[in-house]
């Protein structure tokens, strides 16, 4: 903690939660148990941030191309996720936490949809970190999505498309009113994105760590934090410009 300049805290993280399946495997135990235990690391991570005082935390909790995994996996997914959110509430609304969730949540199960529904009324008023679940999301999807309600717009001459620009994209973005994600974490030691918010982390600082999923505790969202604030951010300009400012 020591380490952690408190005036340098990235303002949103966002995670790709990696590496549950091989955990399991390295147990020996089936992909769901590696799921469940991940669970255990979601909490941790959210009490760590909310313990910095990280104003937006983004999970990466299912993606649309995770339907095509085996059927009894999926299935366990849902009805963890419902439980999760379930047994969670409580606690969110106790340490003052905001859920929000990203993605086409209309094409999740209706039992999901109620749950979740049920969990962002409930922390609505809630000041605290924002804890984002993106569910059944892709970057991908998210683009296409947002080009398709702008072109309704078009079609319907509510606007013209020589005013289609940056800022009018953003506002149909799923994330809209979230700010972009200064630090994404991946765990396992994959190095990609997955398709996992492209617009948003045109800026976005990086961080891989060969640590699965399961095993990632606050100490290692620590030392991610570390390792942001000894980089240059530089948008584009160069040293020289960045340390005038």
């Amino acid at each position: 903690m020591n380490q952690i300049d408190k005036n340098k805290l990235p303002n949103h993280i966002a995670i790709i939660m990696d590496g549950n399946g091989r955990w399991a495997k390295e147990h020996g135990k089936q992909r769901t148990f590696g799921h469940r235990n991940g669970v255990i690391s979601v909490r941790e991570v959210v009490e760590g941030a909310a313990e910095l005082q990280i104003k937006y935390l983004t999970l990466y909790a299912f993606s649309t191309e995770n339907w095509n995994r085996p059927k009894l996996e999926v299935n366990t997914l849902m009805t963890l996720l419902v439980s999760t959110i379930n047994k969670e509430t409580k606690t969110l609304i106790k340490n003052n936490v905001r859920l929000l969730a990203i993605g086409d949540i209309e094409n999740l199960p209706s039992k999901v949809q109620k749950e979740l529904k049920g969990a962002i009324d409930k922390t609505a008023k809630n000041t605290g970190l924002a804890l984002v679940l993106a569910l059944n999301y892709s970057a991908r999807w998210e683009i296409i999505n947002a080009l398709k309600k702008i072109s309704v717009k078009v079609e319907n001459q509510e606007i013209a498309a020589k005013n289609v620009d940056e800022n009018l994209f953003i506002e149909n973005l799923t994330t809209f009113n979230i700010p972009d994600p200064e630090l994404l974490i991946r765990t396992s030691g994959e190095y990609r994105i997955s398709n996992f918010l492209l617009w948003q982390i045109a800026y976005t600082e990086l961080y891989f760590t060969n640590k699965l999923w399961p095993e990632f505790r606050k100490d290692d969202l620590k030392e991610a934090i570390i390792n942001f604030q000894n980089r240059e951010r530089r948008f584009g300009k160069t040293s020289e410009q960045i340390q005038t400012i």
